[in-house]
């Protein structure tokens, strides 16, 4: 049982070891239109220097134009997720002949 805790201490530890630090805020969409503009929120002062991490999740109404109409947060910090509202806002997504609702992940890591 040792020996199976120590092997798997040796493979974790380096690769927590060497895990970025400074990584930026991931996105996933699971929508249906295709993304044309994605801006990448800024990560929050604060919530860097408290170390705050998270995942945001918007559900974003996409008006024909595939300009962004709305941002409704449904889970989130809210330091996070007011950065994440900003960055939405300016996406924009390929025209079609109807808006559709974009269910959006943001990941920020500190």
């Amino acid at each position: 049982m040792k020996s199976r805790v120590l092997v798997a201490l040796f493979v974790l530890l380096p690769t927590l070891l060497f895990a970025p630090i400074d990584a930026p805020a991931q996105e996933g969409s699971t929508g249906t239109r295709k993304i044309v503009t994605k801006v990448m929120p800024e990560y929050p002062a604060l919530a860097r220097s408290m170390k705050i991490e998270g995942i945001v999740r918007a559900d974003v109404l996409v008006a024909p134009s595939g300009k962004v109409t709305s941002v409704e947060v449904k889970g989130g910090h809210p330091l996070l997720a007011q950065a994440a509202q900003y960055a939405l806002r300016q996406w924009k997504w390929e025209a079609t002949s109807h808006e559709t609702h974009e269910a959006v992940e943001l990941r920020f890591t500190p």
